[in-house]
């Protein structure tokens, strides 16, 4: 029997981080199955998830662990296997618009409201090209209920668009 390691870490940016984290996986006979990772204001974040035998998770959370003295925060937890979701639907969400405190909130209330659960969001601020000022963009996978209806939820984040003054492009994704 395998198991998961969802594994988040956050620390000062140098060379080697994922280095190490990687050389620790390899040496516990561990895959790296997925992860996301940034320099976000002069740190390195990041949230990877492994697989590996049950046996040796113990070993390689110790060895993960002693990256925490060279002054990287780990949090490692057991994760489960992803389960089919033939009863959700797939949605893919962007969003462009002038930036302003709230915007994410506020789309996430929406999908939230409607039963839907976010599986990835990619967020950043921009300079306009010829202006300079700031935009917003948001890229969102997200999956809905089969009970939920799609064009409630479309027609809630279109008005909020509005409200927003952003431009919103949602279309149903390929499901799983």
């Amino acid at each position: 029997m395998n198991a998961f390691l969802v594994i988040t870490l956050i620390g000062a940016d140098r060379p080697g981080l994922v280095n190490a984290i990687a050389d620790r996986a390899v040496a516990a006979g561990a895959n790296w199955l997925e992860s996301s990772m940034a320099q976000l204001a002069g740190h390195f974040a990041g949230i990877v998830r492994l697989e590996i035998a049950e046996s040796e998770a113990g070993k390689l959370e110790a060895s993960l662990r002693e990256l925490e003295a060279q002054g990287l925060r780990l949090t490692i937890e057991r994760g489960v296997a992803q389960a089919g979701g033939a009863s959700l639907r797939s949605l893919k969400l962007e969003l462009l618009g002038h930036d302003r405190p709230g915007i994410v909130r506020e789309i996430s209330s929406v999908l939230a409201r409607h039963g839907a659960s976010i599986e990835r969001m990619e967020t950043a601020c921009e300079s306009a090209s010829f202006s300079g000022e700031p935009l917003f963009r948001a890229s969102i996978e997200a999956h809905l209920p089969a009970a939920a209806a799609p064009a409630d939820l479309q027609a809630a984040l279109e008005a909020l668009a509005n409200e927003l003054m952003v431009d919103l492009k949602l279309e149903a994704a390929a499901n799983d």
